[in-house]
């Protein structure tokens, strides 16, 4: 923009800025009068406050029945049954013959006798592994309690159904090696 139009546009804009400043001066005293009449007037009733109801007290006597949400007592009597009897030990590490269940393991002999007797177990894999009393095999929790030169003794920890264990004997016997 040129100089002389900025010199120009100045004039005009406060000139339309002064006639918009003194449009906005007038016209309140109609309001003014307005007000005054409308508080002037009195209000009209106020409708009545609804009736609270009141309602019968209510006392529960049945706090001392069972909770019809809850386990019946039977249920209780399970669980706590189930929850005194065996458990894994999952804190335990597991062997490497308890990725395998049971069926799929094979006694393939024995070596040494007596109390130093150790059983030998092929895996799916074709592995034979050395195991002794108190070994752990198949997926069930199999722990070896004892062991003959044709069989390997053990107990299984299986669900019980109702949220606990029961112990479950268990035998592998020597299989054919021809």
């Amino acid at each position: 923009m040129s100089r002389f139009a900025t010199q120009l546009l100045r004039p005009a804009a406060l000139a339309s800025l002064l006639l918009v400043l003194a449009g906005c001066g007038g016209g309140q005293g109609d309001l003014d009068q307005w007000l005054a009449q409308e508080k002037a007037k009195k209000g009209g009733p106020l409708d009545p406050l609804p009736v609270i109801k009141t309602f019968e007290t209510f006392e529960y006597k049945a706090q001392d029945l069972r909770d019809p949400f809850g386990a019946s007592r039977q249920e209780q009597e399970e669980m706590a049954a189930a929850d005194a009897g065996p458990r894994p030990d999952q804190n335990r590490q597991k062997e490497e013959l308890e990725r395998y269940p049971l069926d799929g393991l094979k006694m393939m002999g024995t070596l040494g006798t007596g109390a130093n007797m150790e059983g030998l177990v092929k895996d799916p894999d074709g592995i034979i592994h050395r195991v002794r009393p108190g070994n752990y095999l198949g997926q069930n929790y199999g722990r070896i309690t004892s062991m003959s030169e044709g069989q390997i003794d053990l107990v299984e920890l299986v669900p019980n159904g109702v949220g606990g264990w029961m112990e479950r004997p268990a035998s592998m016997a020597l299989t054919d090696t021809k």
